[in-house]
């Protein structure tokens, strides 16, 4: 806007609106000098023009250092986190780069109640609330449920949901999500390169340069490589994407940003050593159990992205988000088995198996608020489309000179496989085809009940269909489900930084499974397993820049699939399963000079009826230890020197349900050291297991457990130009 020939008659007033662009948020000032003039207070001043532009504020989830003060992903407005009755956790980009995150495994390492799972050394796999997932990933709010490792070298945030989420994402969430929230172009110019070596023949190379081209239009690409060895023996990992955006205002109401993703990853499929009499093997963590060399896996992602945000005032918006990815995902594993009686020889088993899914999301959400008497609502409805066509092939591995055996034995004091393997295709392996369709609708109610009291409720309904081949024995099966999911949450504030809530939420997974691959004739009219969280918790803003949270719950699975004891052949519905637990958590600033980032977790699954014989009642859930704690601390000694330390402790913890094998506790310290060169450029170090502590990081059943990483050193530069 402009403004011309002023008139001022008091000179306070003159000194008052000088300076008043520098303190409007989001505004920027550019005014010609003005000569301090000699007044009295009738003579009339006249300025030279000023000219006030305007500059977009910041998008949401505004994050502080470690601190997030608000999110949109958990109920997709702009809801400031003490206002939001659940558990969330957020891992922001300052976190991600001072602990060098790279993969879902680094980032729920410091977050409580959440830990990782083997999953074959091919996929992310982690546990929420005793919950083992595959398919619980999404990014920038829609699914992202294939088996593979992600990188982080274009995500902005992580956002990392407990409890049930059905409401918000549909199917699955059974026990809580990981969002992966972009970069994306946003007119805020900058260009970045990271650099990276490390132990264990590590090189890594990052990129990210974001570039207005005008007011109305912005660019961005990040990009990433890496090839790396490990502490393991014979493993080797490869990967690289690049990750192009563009946004677009036609005008001062609507965004558009469209994106694509090119993403390959090719590692060895590492599942780790084997156990015997209760523990896993006494050998040293670099030993490979079986031939790493004929053990590939990869991925092969292609993802288009495109979001429409358009703001009609008055508190009402729309979004249309849609994504198409196609995903080609191949693994083979040699792999070991179980130890023989005599603790001499360890069992070799094989297969590999392809995967190929195509995913096509489309949703659309609309806010808008308004009063009814007293109340202020805040209200979002929506629908969502998808498609998914997945194929799925998998082969045995076949040992022996007439490639008739299911394993080999090898010696366990040298437990590689150098021999002979067929991979053929059984008739028990799969080779199907399925296409599930989803068809929602939600709605959902932010409610201001008085100055203290807030509420949030909300419903959704999928209609979820499966259309199934099995390609082995010309069976075609269709499923149509009906899913409504509920959620409720009652929220009060005595005080502006502080809370305390209460929250019900319940979620689905079909008979087709996470993957969408498990549909049969016996199993295909059953209902579908059910997931009920019970929750209360407190939230606390303990300064400005530090807050704590504290959850309490009880999970329970219902409907899950029992095996007759008396007759294998049959099976039936128990509702079988139970966690409850206890979640501090701690993040944000000491002081200006000290941020912190951590938590503790108390969890207690069990399996409350039995439902298979490897799954008792009474038994303890697989890996959920019953006491678990982190905490990572960043202090700046000077502008230039800062140094990180950071503590995990995990408690013992059972490798499968037959609660056979276990896995001992740990304590492991991590460290870092940060030195600003120059404006533009910063070295850092990172330490991983500081003090070499021998330890089981994971583990995907009793004879597939992943020793921890001996002391890693890694360090990296960063330039800014």
């Amino acid at each position: 806007m402009y403004q011309k020939n002023a008139k001022i008659k008091n000179s306070w007033l003159l000194g008052a609106l000088l300076p008043l662009g520098a303190v409007l948020s989001g505004m920027v000032v550019a005014a010609e000098p003005v000569e301090k003039p000699t007044v009295n207070e009738e003579q009339e001043i006249i300025l030279k023009d000023v000219k006030v532009k305007a500059v977009r504020s910041k998008k949401p989830n505004i994050i502080k250092g470690y601190q997030a003060k608000s999110n949109t992903t958990a109920v997709k407005t702009d809801t400031a986190l003490i206002d939001l009755p659940q558990s969330i956790t957020v891992i922001s980009q300052e976190l991600i780069k001072d602990q060098n995150m790279q993969s879902i495994a680094d980032t729920v390492r410091y977050v409580p109640g959440v830990s990782i799972a083997q999953g074959e050394g091919r996929r992310d796999n982690p546990i929420f609330r005793g919950n083992s997932s595959s398919s619980d990933m999404y990014v920038d709010g829609i699914r992202d449920d294939v088996q593979y490792y992600r990188d982080l070298y274009n995500i902005e945030r992580v956002d990392v949901l407990k409890g049930p989420n059905a409401m918000i994402f549909g199917r699955g969430g059974s026990g809580g999500l990981i969002n992966r929230a972009t970069k994306q172009a946003n007119w805020n110019t900058g260009r970045e390169m990271n650099i990276q070596f490390g132990s264990f023949d590590k090189y890594r190379l990052t990129g990210d340069v974001d570039q207005a081209i005008n007011d109305n239009f912005a660019v961005r690409l990040t990009s990433m490589w890496e090839n790396s060895r490990s502490y393991r023996d014979g493993y080797n990992a490869e990967r690289w994407g690049v990750n192009p955006t563009a946004s677009w205002r036609p005008n001062d109401q609507t965004k558009v940003t469209l994106g694509y993703e090119h993403y390959e990853d090719n590692r060895t499929a590492d599942r780790g050593i084997s156990s015997f009499n209760g523990r896993p093997i006494n050998t040293d963590a670099s030993t490979f159990f079986g031939d790493p060399d004929r053990s590939p896996s990869g991925v092969k992602v292609d993802s288009f992205s495109a979001i429409i945000d358009h703001d009609f005032g008055s508190g009402v918006s729309v979004r249309n988000s849609s994504r198409y990815a196609s995903y080609d995902q191949f693994a083979q594993n040699i792999f070991p088995g179980a130890v023989n009686a005599a603790g001499e020889q360890v069992a070799i088993v094989a297969y590999n198996s392809t995967t190929q899914r195509e995913n096509l999301f489309n949703q659309t959400d609309l806010t808008f608020s308004l009063h009814t008497g007293p109340f202020k609502h805040k209200f979002l409805t929506g629908a969502e489309f998808g498609r998914q066509e997945t194929d799925n092939f998998r082969n045995s591995g076949l040992f022996g000179p007439n490639a008739d055996k299911t394993s080999a034995l090898v010696p366990l004091i040298n437990p590689r496989y150098n021999g002979a393997v067929a991979f053929k295709h059984g008739t028990t392996d799969a080779n199907n085809n399925g296409v599930a369709t989803t068809a929602a609708g939600y709605v959902q109610d932010q409610i201001e009940l008085t100055q203290h009291w807030q509420a949030i409720v909300g419903v959704r309904y999928d209609r979820f269909d499966v259309d199934f081949q099995n390609k082995n024995n010309g069976q075609n099966i269709t499923t149509a489900n009906n899913l409504v999911s509920p959620r409720g949450g009652l929220l009060y504030k005595p005080f502006d930084n502080f809370s305390l809530y209460t929250n019900y939420s319940i979620a689905y997974v079909p008979r087709a499974g996470e993957q969408l691959s498990s549909l049969t004739l016996s199993n295909q009219a059953l209902e579908p397993e059910e997931f009920r969280n019970y929750e209360v918790g407190a939230k606390w803003d303990i300064v400005p820049d530090m807050s704590a949270t504290l959850a309490l719950y009880q999970l329970d699975r219902l409907n899950a699939l029992a095996t007759d004891p008396n007759n294998s052949a049959l099976s039936f519905l128990v509702d079988g399963q139970r966690t409850r637990g206890i979640e501090l958590g701690l993040n944000g600033n000491i002081t200006d000079a000290w941020k912190v980032f951590g938590g503790y977790a108390y969890q207690n699954g069990d399996i409350t009826k039995s439902i298979s014989s490897s799954a008792l009642a009474g038994a303890t859930l697989a890996q959920v230890p019953e006491h678990s704690f982190s905490l990572w601390n960043r202090y700046d000694i000077s502008q230039q020197w800062g140094v990180g330390l950071g503590s995990i402790y995990r408690g013992k913890m059972y490798a499968a349900t037959d609660n056979k094998v276990i896995l001992p506790g740990f304590l492991r310290f991590d460290a870092a050291v940060y030195y600003k060169a120059t404006k533009n450029i910063q070295l850092q170090v990172n330490i991983e297991n500081l003090f070499d502590k021998q330890y089981y990081a994971s583990a995907h059943s009793n004879n597939n457990i992943t020793p921890g990483s001996p002391i890693a050193v890694n360090g990296g530069v960063t330039i800014k130009f």
